[in-house]
């Protein structure tokens, strides 16, 4: 009986394969929740400060503490280090792409009087813009960090609102953008040279390299500033969930005492919030301006870290978005006898993927840079509805100067105070772009070689020293 129980097949639902299965598998999946969660500040933005440290940007990386489980902002000698060996790198690759006849990936595949000029400007804002970047981001590094202190100072202060932050949102946000602009950086450089490739061009190591870290720190430095912003938005939207909160419980008149059963819990999408009804609505508001203000400090601190860079990549932008806009026009207008190995739509594809790359740099830069404003420009209306509706004069004092407050606080991003980064910088530079376009058009038009061609002898050897481009 025993034997013939034996030989009978096992019950597949009972199998021990399958509990062993399930419990390898448990591991796994932990390690992979535990690389998409995080408890912390700075843990959520370990994905980009690790970019940073390696590319050389920041002179710090977030380290792990196993004895006490926090995670803390480390500097290191190599991160200076680092970050000079990349600009003293890049500088010798750029050198030699100009002894090597100024060579350049689109000299490869246009050459005209106007690329030399193109040329000409591209090499000064490529040069200097990467240096920049570097340099405002490896010697303000205070700044950098005394924004994450104001940060965590501020998440602090939101837990005794009822505040419980998911820093998992933020990390998942890093996660996402670095994968998106890297992604794009990717393709556009793969596409690049296999083009180039396929065409029997070889391009030097040094022009792979100056090609590829300018559009490398660009997108880094996109992404840090986006993160940043996302952090101040999501700031400002608990401040204003907090106070239409209030405004919530004042409508249904239940402001009274209960017990710490009778909480309200909601659910946001970057955070977990429970309104302390116990509390006095005036203290409510206090720490409501308290947090208000640091979240202003914070922003105004990211403003001064990030200024130079935003006005450095915004120029190169626009920059290359001009030219490339040019040789595209002029070759579909039918006004271009360029001599190259290249075919019509390759030609068309590589400078329009180019401006779409430096676009979605620009939109990026905007588009968070926008949000942040307009959640700030929410708590006032919000704040004047309070003011409407409370009796209590201790209330509406603590209401008016927190108004005062909003009046003289207000989140702002500028590019080195030349221009705002707003949704305005859209349409300032739609019309630069088509003043500069019909210029250029003329220029061409009006050139008795219609733009190609030295036209003289005397300038063969300075388009041969000026013809290059990043």
């Amino acid at each position: 009986m025993d034997i013939e129980r034996a030989k009978s097949p096992a019950d597949p639902e009972h199998t021990p394969e399958i509990e062993v299965g399930a419990g390898l598998c448990q591991p796994l999946r932990r390690k992979f929740r535990r690389f998409f969660t995080a408890k912390q500040l700075y843990e959520c933005l370990r994905p980009l400060f690790h970019v940073t440290y390696i590319h050389g940007l920041t002179c710090f990386y977030i380290s792990w503490n196993s004895k006490t489980g926090i995670r803390t902002p480390k500097k290191t000698a190599f991160g200076f280090l680092n970050g000079i060996l990349h600009i003293t790198f890049y500088a010798v690759c750029y050198s030699l792409t100009i002894f090597n006849n100024c060579e350049s990936v689109a000299s490869y595949f246009f050459r005209s009087r106007i690329t030399y000029f193109g040329d000409m400007m591209q090499i000064v804002s490529g040069f200097i813009g990467v240096t920049v970047i570097y340099l405002t981001a490896i010697i303000p590094n205070h700044r950098l960090e005394r924004c994450l202190q104001k940060f965590h100072t501020m998440d602090v202060q939101l837990q005794t609102v009822g505040i419980k932050i998911m820093y998992s949102k933020v990390l998942r946000y890093s996660y996402m953008i670095l994968f998106f602009m890297f992604l794009v950086n990717f393709c556009f450089t793969l596409g690049t040279f296999s083009v180039l490739y396929s065409s029997a061009v070889t391009p030097t190591l040094a022009l792979h390299f100056t090609f590829l870290i300018q559009h490398t720190v660009i997108v880094i430095a996109v992404c840090v500033f986006s993160c940043f912003t996302y952090l101040v938005e999501m700031r400002l939207v608990m401040v204003n969930k907090v106070l239409k909160n209030l405004a919530h419980q004042w409508d249904n008149r239940s402001l009274k005492a209960v017990t710490q059963k009778q909480r309200s819990l909601q659910c946001l999408d970057s955070f977990s919030m429970y309104t302390i009804v116990t509390k006095d609505p005036a203290e409510i508001i206090q720490e409501s301006m308290e947090i208000h203000h640091l979240i202003c400090e914070a922003a105004a601190t990211a403003n001064k870290y990030f200024t130079y860079q935003l006005l450095t990549i915004i120029s190169i932008a626009f920059l290359i978005i001009v030219f490339d806009a040019y040789y595209v026009l002029e070759t579909l207008l039918g006004k271009s006898k360029r001599e190259s190995k290249f075919k019509t739509v390759e030609f068309v594809t590589f400078f329009s993927c180019q401006m779409i790359l430096y676009l979605i740099a620009i939109i990026s830069i905007v588009e968070g840079s926008n949000r942040a404003i307009k959640k700030s420009e929410k708590t006032g209306g919000i704040v004047h509805s309070l003011m409407n509706k409370t009796k209590s004069a201790e209330v509406k004092e603590k209401l008016q100067q927190f108004s005062m407050q909003l009046m003289h606080l207000k989140i702002s991003f500028t590019a080195a105070g030349l221009f705002n980064i707003d949704r305005t910088l859209y349409f300032t530079i739609s019309g630069a772009l088509t003043t500069y376009l019909i210029i250029l058009l003329q220029f061409t038009s009006n050139s008795p070689n219609n733009g190609y061609g030295s036209g003289y002898p005397c300038c063969e050897n300075y388009n041969n020293i000026t013809n290059h481009t990043l």
